[in-house]
């Protein structure tokens, strides 16, 4: 499997590389929130010595309800991802929605990311793989829940076709449908995807959501048991993952999007440390 690099930032993911975090806020919901959760993450994953890059949504685009909260918005989003790599000096992470959002989103974010249900879109997956290559960064691409973990080998090979034979694809797990309202991880599929020849992550917060089952909103939301997170991220680092994607708020109850599943920035550190140590003896 090939190392990918982002040079600038001195990261890596891959094969003999440390435990990759990739981490931060469901989505923006002001500038300073997003800069001090990416100053504390980047902190306790230095002193851990993990490889730290900073997500957030700029646009939620895909909420249960039309009247839900989903973000800044593309420019705003941008001005305050700018900021953050300013400030904070971290590369980041986050999701695009529509093909004339690469191009913008590229001259300022690292990391690509095509959400789940658009995986298969592929004038999607082209424009996001061709600019964010030309800009030197990844393509972070989450696995559908309606797929198999070896059929992602048709998302890989578009990419590799669109940016000729480049490697900047990762794959994510995040769990695939199970009946109505629920999700399942299954830890041998991230096997499956490595052995395509890519890095691969779990998102594990995204992993623990109960789709359109938020009681609170009588399913105008999507629910989440929060108390699984850890779970998921430790069996599959276990099971072979190289990197992790963890969402995390200081007051997680209020969260603008997905509070059910999302983690209190203050255990932050307890469960990377344990995360960096599960991979540690994963890859010995």
């Amino acid at each position: 499997m090939p190392v990918l690099k982002l040079d600038r930032w001195n990261v890596a993911i891959g094969d003999g590389q440390p435990l990759t975090v990739i981490a931060g806020l469901n989505v923006l919901e002001t500038p300073e929130l997003a800069i001090e959760t990416a100053r504390q993450l980047k902190a306790i994953c230095g002193e851990l010595g993990l490889p730290y890059v900073f997500k957030a949504s700029f646009d939620k685009a895909n909420r249960s309800s039309i009247k839900s909260y989903r973000g800044p918005g593309l420019d705003q989003g941008l001005e305050i991802f700018r900021r953050v790599k300013a400030e904070v000096d971290v590369p980041v992470a986050t999701d695009i929605h529509e093909i004339a959002q690469a191009e913008p989103l590229a001259e300022v974010i690292d990391v690509l990311q095509i959400p789940a249900f658009l995986c298969r879109q592929t004038d999607l997956v082209v424009a996001s793989a061709r600019a964010i290559h030309r800009a030197g960064g990844w393509l972070h691409v989450k696995k559908g829940q309606f797929l198999a973990p070896w059929d992602c080998k048709n998302i890989v090979s578009k990419v590799q076709e669109a940016v000729d034979g480049a490697d900047i694809t990762i794959l994510c797990e995040r769990g695939n449908s199970f009946g109505y309202n629920n999700l399942v991880v299954d830890m041998l599929g991230i096997g499956e995807m490595k052995k395509l020849g890519v890095p691969v992550t779990i998102d594990a917060t995204h992993a623990v959501q109960l789709p359109g089952a938020d009681p609170r909103t009588g399913g105008e939301s999507t629910g989440g048991r929060r108390e699984g997170v850890a779970v998921i991220a430790k069996a599959a680092v276990v099971s072979g993952a190289d990197g992790v994607f963890l969402e995390f708020h200081p007051d997680p109850d209020k969260a603008l999007c997905d509070a059910p599943s999302c983690l209190p920035l203050a255990g932050a550190k307890d469960l990377l440390g344990t995360l960096k140590a599960l991979h540690a003896v994963a890859n010995r």
